[in-house]
């Protein structure tokens, strides 16, 4: 099946600019055969506000005006959207991620790790474990950029049966996770990784790119550069990264990164 990941611009306090660029690029992936295509972090707002004030009306509640117009597309294109936004709760701003399927809004992930940069700062905390969405393409888990710096967070996420991790991130220029967390995420869990960056810049940062499709075995299908907007795409299959065991040579080097888990002797992990 292919998928897709989206490296491009946005404009901070733009929205409906934004949201013309998603719905232009969903389009263009569907069209080239992609079946789940995965967005930027924030990819309907912008990340660099400086308050939850000035980030107010750039957030929307789930399903609103502009998830409900990509929910469209995706039934008319028949393919699942993993779209980065700013969710409004009550009187709360979550930096998340809708997980649309021809179906209709699946869902968001809110972002569990919070750092001190741009919305984050303001945030709320994601207040819910990390799901699994059950989509007609596949079982996807979403992370959302500072998430996947923490192992627990693709661990979870693969032990609920997704088959695909979903990264829709801002990594800003400086940071070096792009170089390592798509490869080792992918092969630590034995599941397929769509990282999704922006380019650009915004209030004095610049984004890095890099966006990447990277398979169970670590494996790199594609990768974007540093500035350009463009569409990277692979045939994975998904169904495949059910199968944990590995088999180089029968009966003398074999392994199962899952099966081989003792959670008895990881006892400190879920201590404070």
């Amino acid at each position: 099946m292919k998928v897709a990941a989206v490296q491009m611009d946005v404009k901070i306090l733009e929205k409906e600019r934004n949201l013309a660029q998603i719905l232009s690029r969903f389009e263009a992936a569907a069209g080239a055969g992609a079946k789940i295509v995965v967005f930027p972090e924030c990819a309907l707002s912008g990340y660099c506000f400086t308050s939850d004030a000035e980030a107010l009306p750039a957030a929307e509640p789930v399903p609103g005006p502009s998830i409900e117009k990509i929910a469209e597309a995706a039934k008319r294109l028949d393919a699942t959207a993993v779209v980065g936004l700013l969710e409004r709760s009550r009187d709360k701003i979550y930096n998340a991620a809708a997980v649309i399927s021809p179906q209709g809004v699946l869902g968001t992930h809110r972002k569990v790790h919070l750092l001190c940069l741009g919305i984050d700062r303001f945030n709320a905390l994601g207040d819910r474990p990390f799901p699994v969405f059950k989509t007609p393409h596949g079982r996807i888990g979403v992370n959302i950029c500072y998430d996947c710096s923490f192992p627990e967070s693709g661990r979870v996420v693969k032990l609920n049966g997704a088959e695909l991790l979903a990264i829709p991130t801002n990594w800003p220029v400086g940071s070096d996770s792009w170089q390592h967390t798509p490869k080792v995420r992918a092969t630590e869990n034995h599941l397929h990784v769509v990282a999704a960056d922006r380019v650009g810049e915004e209030r004095g940062f610049h984004f890095s790119g890099h966006s990447q499709i990277v398979d169970f075995t670590g494996k790199v299908h594609g990768e974007a550069g540093e500035t350009e907007e463009t569409i990277l795409y692979a045939d994975l299959d998904l169904a495949a990264a059910n199968h944990n065991r590995v088999v180089r040579v029968p009966d003398e080097w074999e392994f199962d990164r899952i099966a081989a888990r003792r959670p008895e002797m990881y006892a400190a992990i879920g201590r404070k």
